[in-house]
């Protein structure tokens, strides 16, 4: 049996140490306090941003909103740094989705001062389209554990239609052909996985869901998501937070099926 050997905890490592906040971080635009707020704010409306940096003494003490920009000075206009605004450069990405949930913008420190900005359109880059991926291949890679020690032969086929069984057969076939090394169950979609999983009782049970229903929602936005990551499309899938709150449900997700053991049938 192919042993795996990657797990949530490789992933969060492997993260934390190489990929923080500074690789998704935008510089964050600054005007000193004593700047014309109409012109900032001018400016703002050309650039497209949202909030900049207010400048005392040369360092960056606040932010300004373009919105309040109508009048006056722009150090007139200056809110304070929230804690919960702020987060170090050397966060992890994990720190961003969940500052962003419940806000449109999050500002970085760099050096002990802030000097930069991640916003969710952010979310879109590189770094954070490497984590999801790495998120998505674990859960195929445990579901595709926890079906293997469940049916040590092929009677996990009796789960899925002969249609999908036939498509699993032809991809077999082509990779041995290629002359890769590769079994049956390796030739399986993510949708077959989750087929065996809701009906198979014992795994279902283990899955955490309450329900076959939520566990098809769920297996629904791990597709859409795996397909938008894969094409090079839009992944903040609509409405927010429907980002962090899936990968909220995947690393959960993960983590059950990693603690999963079921006996064979």
């Amino acid at each position: 049996m192919k042993q795996l050997k990657s797990s949530l905890g490789d992933l969060r490592r492997l993260f934390v140490r190489t990929i923080t906040l500074r690789d998704i971080a935008e510089p964050l635009g600054s005007f000193d306090a004593s700047q014309p707020a109409p012109e900032v704010g001018a400016f703002m409306s050309e650039r497209g941003y949202d909030v900049v940096g207010v400048r005392v003494n040369g360092v960056v003490a606040g932010y300004a909103v373009r919105t309040d920009l109508v009048a006056g000075n722009t150090g007139q206009h200056r809110r304070a740094f929230a804690a919960t605004d702020v987060l170090p450069d050397s966060e992890p990405l994990l720190g961003a989705l969940a500052a962003l949930r419940e806000r449109r913008h999050v500002f970085i420190t760099v050096l002990g001062h802030v000097g930069g900005i991640v916003t969710r359109g952010d979310l879109q880059k590189a770094p954070v389209r490497l984590w999801l991926f790495g998120l998505v291949s674990l859960l195929e890679m445990q579901l595709l554990r926890v079906v293997r020690e469940r049916y040590p032969s092929d009677d996990w086929s009796a789960h899925l239609t002969g249609e999908r069984v036939a498509g699993a057969r032809r991809i077999f076939a082509e990779r041995r052909q290629r002359r890769e090394e590769n079994d049956l169950l390796d030739c399986l979609q993510l949708g077959d996985k989750a087929a065996i999983l809701m009906k198979d009782p014992a795994l279902f049970a283990q899955s955490g869901f309450t329900s076959k229903a939520a566990l098809a929602a769920f297996f629904q936005q791990v597709g859409a998501l795996r397909n938008a990551l894969a094409h090079a499309n839009d992944i903040l899938l609509g409405e927010w937070p429907a980002l962090p709150d899936l990968v909220t449900d995947l690393e959960s997700f993960l983590e059950r099926l990693e603690a999963t053991t079921v006996p064979p049938v």
